[in-house]
């Protein structure tokens, strides 16, 4: 058993501890937070063994009747991996004391590429994460570019690509703390951080983004134009996506016409937390003219990097075989059913 605990246990956090536990090879040791409120009730409800980073937190929790398992330091010692999924740029101070203690560990996307010196997406860099200190599994954008792109690349049909992000402007939990509303903001430069950050898993892909900020909490949604590498049909780009265990092909005629329709299919479903693991390509809307390609997909912002997060374990703790890990996270965690 791989003993995983994860320090931040927030909307990333919490959907990475409930698919450890749905894992056959692991065991979440605990979690550890600075939360002593609503948000740290369901762990200790779900048994979940809490911790406090410092003795500050600690006494915090104590006083909101809240009993600490103990503090970051004694769960570090516990495990193989600490799966860091505090905000950002916490994490990269946190980076020090995992170091100073000899523990694995992998950031989120929010950190940059020089924190770990390698960037994650399951389906194209596992097997240079195998047997490291540390990864970062890249953001919900950029994973999904990966994965779409390296799909493409993988049927010898890539050849560039250029896309537009339509970006949520907060996530929902916290949509009356900001976020932009009743306006539309553009990123400031072209390309936007998505593309670059793509390249730092896959340095051979020729990808420039272009971004916006939208008034909308539920979901990312893409718009790419892709140079293909020959003259193709849109049967070739469709069985090229299908052959991605991580992309779900939807369609429009099935009513699946917007991004809250589809979360209410996840949520009906049964997924946890109405989560999308997967990148839903319209497939209906997806358009071949001769060598060009045109495309749009729904990102879930926050389930689509569980998966590789869970992968990410797997890759720093030894495990080589990047597609039996891939297949035993999808089977877990139902990944690729419910669609038609």
């Amino acid at each position: 058993m791989i003993k995983v605990a994860i320090n931040g246990y927030g909307v990333i956090g919490k959907r990475v501890a409930h698919a450890v536990r749905q894992q056959g090879d692991m065991q979440l040791v605990g979690v550890a937070d600075i939360a002593a409120d609503w948000r740290i009730w369901p762990a200790l409800d779900r048994g979940i063994a809490v911790y406090a980073p410092e003795p500050e937190q600690a006494t915090t929790m104590e006083q909101a009747g809240l009993q600490p398992a103990g503090l970051l330091e004694d769960l570090l010692d516990q495990v193989d991996v600490v799966v860091d999924c505090t905000p950002k740029h916490i994490a990269a101070e946190n980076v020090k004391i995992y170091r100073a203690r000899g523990v694995k560990f992998l950031v989120q996307g929010g950190e940059k590429h020089a924190v770990t010196g390698h960037s994650f997406v399951a389906e194209s860099s596992y097997a240079g994460a195998v047997g490291r200190d540390a990864t970062r599994v890249v953001s919900c954008n950029t994973t999904s570019i990966v994965r779409t792109l390296t799909a493409l690349k993988t049927a010898g049909l890539l050849q560039r690509a250029r896309g537009t992000l339509l970006r949520r402007a907060t996530d929902p939990w916290e949509s009356e703390r900001g976020g932009v509303m009743n306006t539309i903001a553009p990123e400031p430069a072209i390309p936007s951080h998505q593309g670059p950050d793509a390249q730092s898993v896959d340095p051979d892909l020729d990808v420039v983004t272009m971004a916006v900020k939208v008034p909308t909490t539920i979901a990312h949604l893409h718009y790419w134009s892709v140079q293909l590498t020959r003259l193709a049909t849109k049967e070739e780009v469709v069985d090229a996506f299908r052959a991605s265990s991580r992309i779900a092909l939807i369609n429009m005629t099935d009513g699946l016409t917007a991004t809250n329709v589809v979360k209410e299919l996840m949520a009906d479903l049964g997924r946890p937390r109405d989560s999308l693991y997967e990148v839903a390509v319209w497939e209906d809307m997806l358009t071949v003219q001769g060598d060009e390609l045109f495309y749009a997909y729904m990102v879930d912002n926050q389930a689509i990097v569980i998966p590789d997060n869970i992968d990410a374990i797997r890759a720093l703790t030894g495990v080589r075989d990047g597609g039996e890990s891939i297949a035993r996270t999808n089977t877990a965690l139902g990944i690729g059913t419910g669609f038609r």
